[in-house]
């Protein structure tokens, strides 16, 4: 295959999908999911925006010096100040890329810069000549491409390749392109850049009219030859371009678009769950590819089909992304050798610590219940392997109410070596148990957000509560899982106090 045929993917979860409403990740989250991006082979991960914060300079500079294979990109405004603050952050990267970007935009031009194009070109230039002096590998986005004027468009994408710029972002920033439109729109600019050969061509997105993957599948039959996106499509507003999606895509239609890329394709479930877990956004149900139903059959024709032959209704194979079929069902009885084989078909390799907590977690739930299934397995090993160090610690929980009484309940905490008990009345039962915590933690939490699933089936399936509470300020994902759904609420509640806890010592 030529190189013409290669598409690089550019993975912004750790950007872009940083910045969807109620995400907040820390430097250790960012860099377990960089690491999981490096194995599941994308070619470039924006690992950040390092003058937004202080918080977010640390983790991509972490991410820099940690991550090996993919190449690591920081982005920043056109302007000295942010270029000189990224390359600070990515210097240390085995393979680092400066991402500067600029709106070209007649809208943005008028009321948020208020510059006229000759103002925006002479800017743009001069931010890609000032980062080239770092980096050899320099990437200028021109924002709200798909709603500028073309002829200005192609003059600026000329300019700053003459300027250095390895690649030339076009982004679809506000989610406004349709298919045909954005293809044709790439293809224009291919004809009309002299120089585009000595570039890249990128697209980058937006799913504000649930178009993004389309969009970004046209702009590569339009020429583009790196597409920007992200894990389970989060981002800004209605998200990206899914990643997942993009991937599968070009796999299973190689027969239309004959490109390749360097994916490691039994990694994306487990890429999905992770991101997932730690941003606290869950995947919808039918959510292609990676969602919980992509590769589940009801219908008693589809089943008829599919026991005759996979592909009359399944046009990808769920091994290839990772996720299993096996229905082994797993007991009290069941060992330890049983259980860890079972996780390692699941995708999760466990180291020997992780091991035990994981087991232990897997009898308590193997007590209570009559069968385990695969997705109380998935969502243990979110609870415990994943679960950040734990300083206050849910140890009993005593509720009383109905219609006809005061909500109240007793909670006994954990911290560290000590023993804590409170009580407290409430508008309903979860009420009451976090006043009783807040009381003991002197930590009251705001719930702004709070979703119960049940993981399984059955009446005795475990309950996934996924809340978004807001501490001094700040919002934490929180998530408690157990058989009794009060009990997973408030364990909720407790995780998030934990992430602030945590996260007020890593500062200190």
């Amino acid at each position: 295959m030529s190189a013409q045929d290669r598409i690089y993917l550019f993975d912004t979860t750790l950007r872009d999908g940083e910045q969807s409403p109620g995400v907040s990740l820390n430097v250790e989250e960012k860099l377990d999911i960089a690491h999981q991006l490096a194995r599941l082979g994308v070619d470039i991960i924006e690992a950040g925006f390092p003058i937004a914060s202080q918080g977010d300079f640390a983790a991509v500079r972490a991410i820099a010096r940690a991550v090996k294979g993919p190449v690591i990109a920081g982005l920043c405004r056109a302007n000295r100040e942010d270029i000189d603050r990224t390359w600070e952050a990515i210097k240390d990267a085995e393979s680092p890329r400066i991402h500067t970007f600029l709106a070209t935009s007649p809208i943005h031009l008028k009321y948020k810069l208020k510059k006229s194009r000759e103002e925006i070109l002479v800017q743009a230039v001069e931010a890609v000549k000032y980062a080239k002096r770092f980096c050899s590998d320099v990437e200028f986005s021109a924002e709200d491409a798909s709603r500028s004027d073309l002829d200005f468009l192609a003059r600026v994408t000329e300019s700053v390749i003459n300027a250095g710029a390895t690649v030339v972002n076009l982004p679809d920033t506000v989610g406004y392109g349709i298919p045909e439109e954005f293809g044709r729109f790439i293809q224009e600019i291919m004809s009309r850049v002299i120089n585009v050969d000595q570039a890249i061509i990128s697209v980058h997105c937006h799913d504000d009219l649930g178009l993004a993957v389309a969009n970004s599948m046209a702009g590569i039959m339009g020429g583009a030859r790196q597409v920007e996106c992200a894990v389970n499509g989060i981002g800004e507003r209605a998200g990206n371009a899914a990643l997942e999606e993009i991937i599968m895509a070009l796999y299973t239609r190689y027969d239309l678009f004959k490109k390749t890329t360097g994916i490691n394709y039994s990694e994306i479930y487990r890429t999905s769950r992770l991101v997932s877990s730690l941003t606290g956004m869950q995947v919808q149900p039918n959510k292609a590819v990676v969602g919980k139903n992509a590769f589940a059959h009801e219908s008693g024709i589809h089943q008829d089909g599919m026991l005759k032959e996979r592909t009359t209704y399944e046009i990808m194979s769920p091994e290839l992304i990772g996720v299993s079929q096996s229905q082994l069902v797993l007991g009290k009885h069941s060992g330890r050798h049983a259980f860890q084989e079972h996780m390692a078909s699941l995708g999760f390799t466990l180291s020997e610590d992780e091991l035990e907590k994981a087991f232990a977690g897997f009898k308590m739930i193997a007590d209570k219940k009559k069968q385990v299934t695969n997705d109380d397995l998935e969502a243990l090993v979110k609870d415990k392997v994943y679960a950040i160090p734990e300083r206050f610690r849910l140890e009993y929980l005593h509720v009383v109410s109905g219609s006809t009484v005061i909500p109240t309940a007793t909670v006994r905490l954990r911290i560290e070596d000590k023993v804590f008990h409170a009580a407290a009345t409430g508008d309903g039962p979860v009420d009451a148990a976090c006043r009783a915590v807040d009381r003991i933690t002197d930590l009251y939490g705001k719930m702004l957000d709070y979703k119960l699933s049940a993981v399984g089936g059955g009446k005795d399936a475990l309950g996934e509560v996924v809340s978004r509470i807001q501490i001094d300020g700040k919002v934490y994902a929180g998530r408690g899982l157990s058989t009794d759904i009060i009990e997973a609420s408030v364990k909720s509640y407790v995780n998030a106090i934990n992430k602030h806890y945590y996260e007020i010592q890593r500062r200190e």
